[in-house]
């Protein structure tokens, strides 16, 4: 580190593989990203591309971040990989480390003025995140995890809540864009909705799973994820208490599930009774 605290460029040139030092990068690079992200919010935007349907959008805000991430971590670290929504990337290479990463997560509530969006930076370790960063672009609030070593809103350690019956559990999910996977999740939901506290559709995985980790809410399930949304924010979770698994949902695409650790396989069951997994 140098004396200000910032990451020392010459250690992580040499391929140093310090999970702290993975977040600690992500962290300075995230609030980058988010304050760049903010300016173009505040100067106006407009939807720049469509992926898989009219309503999934990308603005060019999506982009301008994510090339502004790349570009940090290729100069940090340039024997890196990269893996980000917008641009996708060579995945794994030399150092064993690849960086996931979801410019903007959230971003129709971004292009609508709705204040839950984040920048999200995950470091991948042969396989495994080892450190995670989320920054909420609208507020500047940092959530960050390291492996093994807790998980943190700012400077002050997550933990999730002691959940009582799941009758009383407040559950965050999505949707996607495709109508016929929108379909299906509305069934499900509707049947989740009478055996849980509420239900609740903020528009952003990664500040969902931050919320459980803050305990603000008790678990979390969407099909149709992708690992630059739950990468980071779901180690901070896991961290925090909490337990997550994807399988294979009801329309074929990812379903992810972050519950209590201690209360996971009970949940899943609902998850399962409910219809938003694939049978069998």
């Amino acid at each position: 580190m140098t004396e200000s605290g910032a990451p020392d460029p010459g250690a992580l040139n040499a391929g140093a593989l310090n999970a702290g030092a993975l977040r600690d990068l992500a962290r300075e690079i995230g609030l980058e990203a988010a304050a760049l992200a903010a300016r173009m919010r505040r100067d106006g935007i407009e939807v720049a591309a469509t992926k898989s349907s009219a309503t999934d959008v990308v603005t060019e805000a999506d982009r301008a971040v994510e090339d502004l991430i790349r570009e940090r971590l290729r100069a940090a670290r340039p024997d890196d990989g990269f893996l980000g929504e917008e641009s996708g990337g060579p995945g794994e290479r030399g150092s064993g480390v690849t960086w996931i990463v979801d410019p903007i997560d959230g971003t129709v509530n971004f292009l609508y003025g709705i204040p839950a969006y984040a920048v999200s930076i995950a470091a991948e370790v042969d396989g495994r995140v080892q450190a995670g960063v989320v920054v909420d672009i609208a507020t500047g609030e940092v959530w960050s995890a390291v492996r093994g070593q807790g998980s943190f809103r700012g400077e002050r350690p997550l933990r999730i809540r002691d959940s009582g019956p799941l009758g009383h559990w407040l559950v965050r999910t999505g949707f996607g864009y495709a109508a016929d996977l929108r379909a299906v999740q509305a069934v499900a939901v509707t049947r989740m909705l009478p055996q849980v506290r509420d239900i609740r559709r903020i528009g952003s995985c990664a500040l969902d799973l931050c919320a459980i980790a803050a305990g603000e809410s008790d678990a979390y399930v969407e099909e149709g994820v992708h690992d630059w949304d739950h990468a980071a924010a779901g180690l901070i979770a896991e961290e925090a208490g909490a337990a997550w698994e994807v399988l294979r949902g009801a329309s074929g695409a990812d379903l992810l599930l972050v519950a209590p650790a201690d209360r996971f396989a009970e949940f899943r069951a609902l998850v399962l009774d409910c219809g938003f997994a694939a049978a069998g």
